[in-house]
């Protein structure tokens, strides 16, 4: 046999065999293109269920804001009514603009606390010069005794004290400077300046505090370190939300918390609060802390994963309508979505063990990511590396990611509205009917006409621009021709400035 003929049968071998790899090749990447896709279909099915799950039809948003009012009411007639705790606030009176005086304010919320000072100067010049400071408090004193708690917040504010100014002027013979004491732990308040703790939260567990008066304890701590101060208001950050949007705007009549998480605060027809035993009230009003996070309603939009989200929550059964609404789980609910379409639609070529990680995706991640311009959205990619450890992931795959989060903050924002929504039909400000007021104050707001503003605190509502958007949009679906009437407005630092200008408005020396 020649060379030539064993050369040319070799090549024809070769050939076959080079047909049979690329042909085999081939048929793998088209399985793999059809795995690909029908994995992608998987995980757009697995949203699409989501979506309809979480949906916010209008007459889904209706029933929610009229099942709102109605617990409202039956929370009013006595407490444990209503999920809708329905707080008496003992605050009757707001500020007006015309508080004049120093007053300080301290804001116990956390493991940070902050110490304000404010001069007020009346109309003309409002809020005329304040300074604060934040500190830090040790772990010793969040687990020790009541007394090292509060002695170590009456030596800050005695420090912050001696650093005031003689542009502050001095007081006259006999005053004190009196102070808005912020406290936002659960709290049975007893009077204006006057409550008990119910329950250590947030990392705190300090002895010797339930069920005694924190205003109490403050102030006997304030003594021991010379600080010569009275408290003149115990206030809760939506109660001092309200009140500083009074202060600048007269038509304030709600006061919301849309943060890391959310509450909301009303004014009240005193008659309409069965529960309350307190005697007369010269204004006729009274502000209602509603601690409407715990909200339930049948109607609500709640999912597989807001289900297994509040299973392994801190407080399981508890706050439904803030895990729905808040930035603090917004995040963490994408993240749950995203790691179910991970393990069951295969999609960022499995899961990563930062996936895994509860609450690694805040809010202002998904408000960057949510507002992704780019053609490749790649602010999107990032978020999905710096947050999730996932290197690489396809446009199809971001596009996923942000029709998810969109579904998600719109129903929070869409949930929010009708919420205000409820809150306006309590006090007769939705236009559904005409409502009269034993108060002349509020009869005076109740006239055809008059707007109504809701006076809103946070980072959620304030950064979030497609939040606040859909949150007013979805309130102008609901009321139709009289959302022109409703507006929501920003009203920073309630839990600071509020509670200055409530200590104001409660001065003992206040001259009428």
């Amino acid at each position: 046999m020649s060379d030539n003929g064993s050369t040319s049968r070799g090549a024809s071998t070769f050939a076959l065999i080079c047909a049979g790899a690329a042909v085999a090749i081939a048929a793998y990447a088209v399985y793999q293109r059809v795995y690909v896709v029908k994995a992608k279909s998987t995980a757009a099915y697995k949203l699409e269920e989501f979506r309809k799950a979480a949906s916010t039809p209008l007459s889904k948003l209706r029933s929610i804001s009229n099942a709102l009012c109605t617990e409202m009411h039956a929370g009013l007639i006595k407490d444990g009514g209503s999920r809708l705790k329905m707080l008496i606030s003992y605050v009757d009176e707001l500020p007006n603009g015309h508080e004049r005086g120093v007053f300080y304010a301290l804001d116990l919320g956390g493991t940070n606390f902050r110490v304000m000072r404010v001069k007020l100067a009346g109309k003309a010049k409002r809020v005329d010069k304040s300074e604060s400071i934040e500190v830090s408090i040790p772990p010793e004193a969040m687990l020790g005794t009541s007394e090292e708690l509060f002695d170590f917040i009456a030596n800050e504010v005695a420090k912050f004290q001696k650093t005031e100014g003689p542009e502050y002027g001095s007081l006259p013979p006999g005053q004190k400077r009196e102070l808005g004491f912020t406290f936002s732990f659960p709290c049975n308040q007893t009077a204006i300046d006057g409550g008990t703790l119910v329950r250590w939260t947030k990392g705190f567990k300090v002895s010797g505090t339930v069920g005694k008066d924190v205003v109490k304890l403050l102030t006997e701590a304030l003594t021991r370190k010379g600080v010569d101060m009275r408290v003149a208001a115990l206030v809760n950050d939506t109660v001092g939300t309200l009140a500083g949007g009074r202060y600048n705007n007269n038509d304030v009549m709600v006061g919301l918390i849309l943060g890391t998480g959310s509450n909301a605060c009303y004014v009240e027809d005193i008659h309409d609060i069965p529960k309350w035993t307190g005697g007369p009230v010269e204004s006729g009003e009274m502000v209602i802390n509603m601690e409407w996070g715990d909200f339930y309603s049948a109607h609500l939009p709640i999912t597989d994963v807001d289900r297994e989200l509040d299973e392994v929550s801190v407080n399981p059964g508890e706050q439904p309508f803030e895990k729905l609404i808040s930035g603090m789980y917004l995040g963490e609910i994408v993240r749950r979505v995203l790691l179910k379409l991970a393990e069951e639609g295969e999609i960022f070529d499995g899961v990563t063990e930062k996936l895994r990680e509860r609450f690694v995706l805040k809010t202002p991640d998904i408000s960057q990511a949510h507002g992704d311009q780019t053609v490749d959205l790649t602010a999107v990619g990032r978020m999905l590396k710096n947050r999730f450890g996932i290197e690489k992931s396809t446009k199809e795959e971001r596009e996923l990611v942000v029709d998810l989060i969109e579904t998600v903050v719109e129903r929070g924002a869409r949930l929010a509205g009708a919420g205000i929504v409820g809150v306006l039909k309590k006090i007769g400000r939705d236009g559904s009917s005409k409502r009269f007021s034993s108060s002349q104050k509020l009869n005076a707001r109740l006239t055809a006409g008059a707007p109504t503003v809701v006076g809103v605190d946070g980072g959620l509502f304030e950064h979030y621009a497609f939040f606040r958007n859909t949150m007013q949009g979805t309130i102008g679906q609901l009321l139709g021709d009289n959302a022109k009437l409703v507006s929501l407005e920003l009203t920073k630092d309630g839990s600071g400035i509020g509670a200055a200008l409530l200590a104001a408005t409660y001065s003992k020396y206040k001259t009428k």
